[in-house]
């Protein structure tokens, strides 16, 4: 029986649930999966995860269907991009079967916390795995903690579906946060918070960061990937080895091409927004925000109106959570149901 909860009025943040997850590793091997339901955890004081940044984290989410099942949406593909940031950050990744028996057990445990289907909301789950030996010289761990909790959650900007104001940041760099072979796929954006808490502060609640060595084209937004249509019906999405590869963005190429839309990943020049019908930002959290205009120090780009999304980014969005809760046929096999 699902909680006492304001399920309309969720917004994205933190709501302790039944209990988490977690599985370790050690002299090897991964442990079975343990059930935890005290919300507090124990690391050495020279954990490797505090001192050398061997720690990263993925998001993922859980839905009630129109049918009554419960699935949760592409969980393979964040399994497959913890390993990849894991053996970039030389860490013991959790192997897919273990990842993905986590998610099933984490949601059915917590299914009272999953938001009922009408409600617009959905079940977060973040995975994070961290270092746990502790080493004072700079060396990998050699013992993991693979964990997952979960939380109900609502839009993450609190005005829905609505466009936003967004502002390219290039008073502060995101270089540090991302570097070479995309640590920025573990989760890490602490380096990335003054620039955004900057443009917060000028009233935008998103930036927008150009590539750290000429800041000439597009990266992403602080929060999400960059999607763009262009006056022609493209779909267009930059190419970057230091942007986040989102699982949202890559599902949204693919209900693109179903649409019959040309699909491109490339290079896009910042001057380039001039020519957009439609921009949007996405990400798990977002699903798509919208985006009405983007400051610069140069000029102001404008997309559309200030109070509703273009026709193409309210399409794509309505085809995503169409699949998602169930009321679309999920054609491309996308959606884990979870197992009783």
């Amino acid at each position: 029986m699902s909680k006492a909860i304001d399920w309309n009025n969720l917004g994205f943040q933190y709501m302790q649930t039944d209990c988490f997850v977690k599985a370790e590793y050690k002299n090897g091997t991964w442990s079975p999966l343990e059930v935890c339901t005290d919300h507090h955890i124990t690391i050495p004081i020279a954990a490797t995860c505090l001192h050398y940044g061997q720690t990263c984290f993925e998001g993922l989410k859980a839905f009630f269907r129109k049918d009554g099942t419960m699935a949760i949406f592409r969980p393979e593909e964040n399994a497959l991009r913890m390993i990849d940031t894991a053996r970039r950050l030389v860490m013991e990744p959790p192997p897919v079967d273990l990842f993905l028996e986590a998610a099933n057990l984490l949601v059915k445990l917590n299914k009272d916390f999953v938001p009922p289907y009408g409600t617009s909301a959905s079940m977060y789950l973040r995975p994070f795995l961290i270092g746990m030996s502790p080493h004072i010289g700079v060396h990998a761990s050699e013992n993991y903690v693979f964990m997952m909790l979960a939380t109900p959650m609502g839009p993450y900007y609190q005005h829905g579906f609505l466009p936003v104001k967004a502002y390219i940041q290039e008073q502060y760099d995101r270089a540090a946060p991302h570097g070479v072979g995309n640590v920025k796929a573990g989760g890490n954006y602490a380096a990335g918070m003054m620039g955004d808490n900057d443009g917060k502060k000028k009233g935008f609640p998103i930036c927008l960061y150009l590539d750290s060595a000429e800041h000439k084209y597009i990266d992403e937004f602080g929060t999400s990937n960059f999607l763009a249509i262009t006056r022609e019906g493209d779909y267009v999405t930059p190419e970057s080895t230091s942007i986040l590869p989102s699982i949202t963005n890559k599902s949204l190429q693919v209900i693109a091409k179903d649409f019959g839309m040309k699909v491109e990943r490339r290079k896009i020049p910042v001057t380039e927004l001039a020519d957009f019908a439609e921009v949007g930002a996405c990400g798990t959290a977002v699903v798509i925000t919208p985006v009405y205009s983007i400051y610069s120090n140069q000029r102001i780009y404008t997309f559309g109106t200030e109070t509703e999304a273009g026709p193409t980014l309210r399409k794509l969005f309505n085809e995503i959570q169409g699949i998602q809760y169930g009321e679309i046929a999920d054609r491309h096999n996308w959606m884990h149901t979870v197992k009783p």
